[in-house]
């Protein structure tokens, strides 16, 4: 049976623990965050069910790396969802994304690749030096498409 305990004592910034005592290591970390989305979308010169207007319930997740800041973060959970809100999901969510995204077949490999650039631009702008690794686009919950850092890089 596991034993349940209360905490007895808070630790406490400067007094229990040191503020140079924060950041644990100075490696590389990968932070991952996901989010879901509905929109309706068709397909071009496709002969399946798909080249009729339907809509799915996609869920995007992203890899993000960096070193770790003076306090052991890689970067705000926050900062990425202020980032999908404000400069990705406004283009998708509840959209028709043949009309509101750029002109492309709307595949999960056009929309991926779309995506991560969007999270690109929007990282280079932070004060940190966050890179994106990849992004996955699941259109079902079995299939999707990934880009990854290494085949979307211009260096």
């Amino acid at each position: 049976m596991y034993e349940f305990s209360i905490v007895e004592k808070l630790q406490k910034l400067e007094e229990d623990i040191q503020r140079h005592e924060l950041k644990y290591h100075q490696k590389r970390v990968l932070v991952s965050k996901s989010f879901h989305f509905d929109a309706a979308h068709h397909l071009h010169c496709y002969e399946g069910k798909c080249k009729n207007l339907h809509g799915h319930t996609y869920q995007v997740i992203f890899g993000i790396s960096g070193m770790v800041d003076e306090i052991g973060l890689v970067i705000d959970f926050g900062t990425i969802k202020e980032i999908w809100k404000s400069e990705i999901e406004i283009f998708l969510d509840h959209r028709y994304l043949n009309e509101t995204l750029p002109k492309m077949n709307t595949t999960a490999e056009n929309m991926v690749v779309w995506i991560y650039e969007k999270m690109e631009e929007a990282l280079k702008k932070q004060t940190n030096d966050c890179r994106i690794e990849f992004v996955q686009l699941y259109e079902t919950p079995t299939s999707y498409a990934e880009a990854r850092r290494e085949w979307m890089s211009h260096e």
